[in-house]
């Protein structure tokens, strides 16, 4: 069930996910709201799992992880000696495990899953795959696609309209910007 948000909900989540360090007061300010009325609604989103965390989004290629790699994984659900079923989900889980992951998607279509990775070069993409992700039991064959360059990349989820007469998530921002 989806929780009800109205338009200063909608404002406050805008404001968030382009910058986890306004406090509650500059949002306050900005959605023309008690600074209490705020930090309320903050704390219910929060509880609602609305918001799930707030992070610091870092430069990879900064860091020394500048290779991207989209990695397409197709499992087996039966063990090499055929007796024991695996699930896709524990292969997900045994994936998530690795820091140098991302994401992992459980996906449709001729590959099972979608995994995210960020290394220091193509040889640590290589090693990954080659050295750990292939000793998964499940992982049955990978295909990889190498990132040449990023044009978009984002955590920011598009807050959409609930309903016709809600102000589009344009507007929202729009409105802030003024």
């Amino acid at each position: 069930m989806e929780p009800k948000l109205d338009e200063k909900d909608l404002a406050i989540l805008a404001l968030l996910q382009r910058n986890c360090r306004l406090t509650a007061r500059q949002i306050a300010r900005k959605v023309n709201s008690p600074i209490t009325t705020v930090f309320a609604k903050m704390k219910r989103m929060e509880k609602l799992g609305v918001i799930k965390e707030y992070k610091a989004i870092l430069d990879s290629k900064k860091l020394g992880n500048a290779t991207t790699a989209f990695i397409l994984a197709s499992v087996s659900y039966r063990t090499r000696n055929n007796q024991e079923l695996i699930s896709q989900r524990d292969i997900a889980k045994e994936i998530m495990k690795f820091p140098e992951v991302q994401e992992v998607h459980i996906i449709t279509g001729d590959w099972d899953l979608l995994i995210k990775l960020k290394a220091e070069d193509v040889d640590a993409v290589g090693k990954f795959i080659i050295d750990r992700l292939r000793f998964i039991k499940g992982i049955e064959k990978t295909l990889t696609c190498m990132v040449f360059e990023t044009c978009k990349e984002t955590t920011e989820i598009q807050i959409s309209a609930r309903k016709k007469s809600d102000k589009s998530y344009e507007e929202i921002v729009k409105k802030l910007k003024r």
